[in-house]
């Protein structure tokens, strides 16, 4: 089966999903569709025997660009990029989540990200144009006071109760920030020390009862943050791999398998590098990772993230 194919399978299983529903999805963790297939189940767990899992990955740009990225792996990863569109410039910015309309007959994305010292919302339209399609963006201010942070993530646990959505910001001076989506605002619920010399992070599971961070470090190592959901909760901090990770400032995830294994597309924007790894259930040092190597296309972004949809569950530890 073709790459493309796949992709077709990936973004259907989540989107179909989706209309079924019938009402629109947003993130603020209000009640909405539980998934219609199973909980924690997700596109990349529902394929066919023998079909391999995927890497959906968008990558907005310093020139306000975007591009998608799709790689499978396998002893070569075999790689397809969509025609980039215009989007915003931006420095930092988190997952997008697929979702339809009301009625159903508009499919769109939705996420965060941050120009300069805002946080705004984008709302990406994906246009049916009968043999093509395109991307028609839109975006709206939520805040400022982010010239801060470094790296941002969402968690979007919406297939069970109780239901969450946080945002997570990487800030300089050390600590890690969480918010609580509400509405259309958020909810601070303050910063949690212990994270200086943190580079970049990715969600790796989205739970009831917790969340998990996969963040790398200046020095290269490989970590996981488990943060319990409940108020005042220290997370807990396992070591995966001390070293090697160094040249990475994007982090990609995406789960493959019923067992709660994690696709991980690594870019370097130095080099406009992307690679990919396949690991297993996040467990400390104990973690299994497989590299499949460079993949073949370029990777231009500021950063890049996972496009998904809002019913797909992480549960990577």
């Amino acid at each position: 089966m073709k790459l493309q194919r796949f992709a077709l399978a990936l973004a259907g299983a989540g989107l179909i999903a989706a209309a079924a529903s019938s009402v629109p999805a947003v993130a603020t963790g209000q009640t909405d569709p539980k998934h219609p297939f199973a909980k924690n189940v997700t596109p990349n767990t529902i394929k066919a025997a023998g079909e391999p899992c995927i890497s959906d990955v968008m990558s907005p740009t310093a020139a306000g660009m975007s591009q998608e990225t799709l790689a499978m792996p396998g002893r070569h990863v075999e790689a397809f990029q969509d025609t980039p569109f215009k989007f915003v410039g931006s420095r930092a910015d988190t997952t997008w989540y697929g979702a339809v309309n009301a009625a159903g007959t508009q499919v769109y994305y939705y996420g965060l990200l941050l120009q300069g010292g805002n946080l705004y919302r984008h709302t990406t339209y994906l246009r049916d144009n009968g043999d093509t399609f395109s991307w028609s963006p839109t975006f709206k201010k939520v805040g400022s006071g982010w010239t801060s942070f470094k790296a941002i993530a969402t968690s979007n646990y919406s297939v069970g109760t109780p239901r969450h959505a946080y945002l997570y910001g990487l800030n300089t001076n050390g600590s890690l920030y969480r918010y609580q989506m509400v509405g259309t605002g958020f909810r601070g619920l303050g910063p949690i020390p212990g994270f200086r010399g943190f580079k970049t992070m990715t969600v790796i599971s989205e739970t009831a009862t917790y969340d998990t961070l996969l963040m790398t470090t200046n020095a290269g190592a490989l970590w996981t943050a488990h943060i319990p959901v409940a108020a005042g909760a220290k997370p807990v901090m396992k070591l995966i791999r001390s070293s090697g990770w160094s040249a990475y400032e994007s982090l990609v995830a995406q789960g493959c398998g019923d067992r709660g294994g994690s696709l991980i597309v690594a870019v370097d924007h130095g080099t406009q590098s992307g690679y990919q790894f396949a690991m297993s259930r996040a467990n400390g040092a104990a973690t299994a990772i497989t590299s499949y190597g460079k993949i073949p296309a370029p990777f231009n972004g500021v950063s890049d993230v996972s496009l998904t949809t809002h019913y797909d569950q992480l549960v990577g530890e």
